[in-house]
C-alpha cells in the first residue's frame, strides 16, 4: 500500500488524505461531516463559474494568442502598448484574484514579463462597479486623483519587479 501510495502524484495524495479525513470525521461526528460537507459544496458552488471562466479564458488565449504576438506586446520589453494593454485587463478584470493566477501563468510561459505581470495585479484594485460609490462618499476630484496615481504607480511597481527579479537572477 505505501508503494502504490509514493508513486501517486501530490494532488491525488491530497485528495486521498482530505478524502481519509472526512471519513474518521463521520466515523467520529456525522453532523461535523456534513456539515463541512456543506460548505464545501456552497464554496464550490461559488467558485465554479469562475473557474470555468478562467479556464476558458485559457483556453482561448492558446487558441488565440501565439508566443510571437505576445513576446511582441508583452515580452521583456513591452512598451507604452504593452503597458497599456495590461492596465485595461486589470481594470476590467473581476473575481477572485487566485483564480487568474492560472491564467497568468499561462502567460509567463508564453513570454509575458514578470512587470506587465506585476502591472495587472496592481491595477485589479480599481474597481469600476466601486468608482460611484468612492465618487459619492470622496467626490469626483478625489477619485480621478487616486484612479491616476494608482495606475501610475503600477507601472512603476511592475517596473521595479521587472528590476528586482532581474537582479536576483
Amino acid at each position: 500500500m505505501i508503494n502504490i501510495f509514493s508513486k501517486l502524484n501530490g494532488g491525488i495524495k491530497f485528495l486521498f488524505v482530505v478524502v481519509l479525513l472526512y471519513l474518521v470525521t463521520a466515523v467520529f461526528s456525522i453532523d461535523t461531516c456534513r456539515s463541512s460537507l456543506t460548505g464545501f459544496f456552497n464554496l464550490l458552488d461559488k467558485v465554479l463559474p469562475m473557474i470555468l471562466v478562467v479556464f476558458g479564458l485559457m483556453f482561448f488565449s492558446n487558441l488565440l494568442l501565439d508566443t510571437k504576438k505576445i513576446s511582441k506586446y508583452l515580452g521583456n520589453n513591452p512598451g507604452v502598448l504593452g503597458f497599456l494593454i495590461t492596465i485595461i485587463f486589470g481594470i476590467l478584470s473581476a473575481g477572485p484574484i487566485y483564480m487568474w493566477y492560472p491564467l497568468l501563468s499561462d502567460m509567463k510561459e508564453k513570454g509575458m514579463s514578470s512587470s506587465l505581470i506585476a502591472t495587472f495585479l496592481y491595477n485589479r484594485a480599481i474597481k469600476i462597479p466601486l468608482l460611484p460609490i468612492i465618487i459619492y462618499y470622496f467626490g469626483i476630484e478625489l477619485t480621478i486623483i487616486l484612479t491616476v496615481y494608482m495606475i501610475i504607480f503600477s507601472v512603476i511597481n511592475g517596473i521595479l519587479v521587472e528590476k528586482t527579479l532581474t537582479i536576483k537572477k
